[in-house]
């Protein structure tokens, strides 16, 4: 089953930069995303930015949601990407702290690193 986000929220997903190898960073380049000297970063399809009034390298804190708990990170750039409407991804182990320990995968009780419903706010 693939989770579609509530309403007036994201579906996060989160990933490596390239020159990572699990959680151990190598550089602040991600050549595969055209990303330099930074990983603070959140990777969104362009409508969404649009439809949120943000603008690209603008500056967003990002809060998930999950069983009536939220968790936050702050200070993340706004980054264009091809990636489906409503949805978004940033790496880790930067966004890390907005998965919610007890929101796991069925089968293999991973965290749900993948499907983390958020929101953003304007830094």
């Amino acid at each position: 089953d693939i989770e579609q986000p509530e309403e007036g929220k994201l579906l996060l997903m989160t990933m490596r930069s390239h020159d990572q190898y699990n959680t151990t960073i190598y550089g602040l380049n991600d050549r595969y995303r055209g990303i330099q000297g930074e990983r603070r970063v959140i990777f969104l399809n362009k409508a969404d930015i649009d439809a949120l009034n943000l603008e690209t390298e603008q500056i967003v804190n990002v809060t998930s949601h999950y069983q009536g708990q939220t968790r936050s990170v702050n200070k993340f750039l706004v980054i264009p990407y091809d990636i489906p409407k409503s949805c978004a991804a940033m790496y880790f182990p930067e966004a890390n702290p907005l998965v919610p320990l007890d929101h796991t995968a069925k089968l293999s009780e991973t965290p749900a690193s993948k499907s983390i419903q958020i929101t953003l706010s304007v830094s």
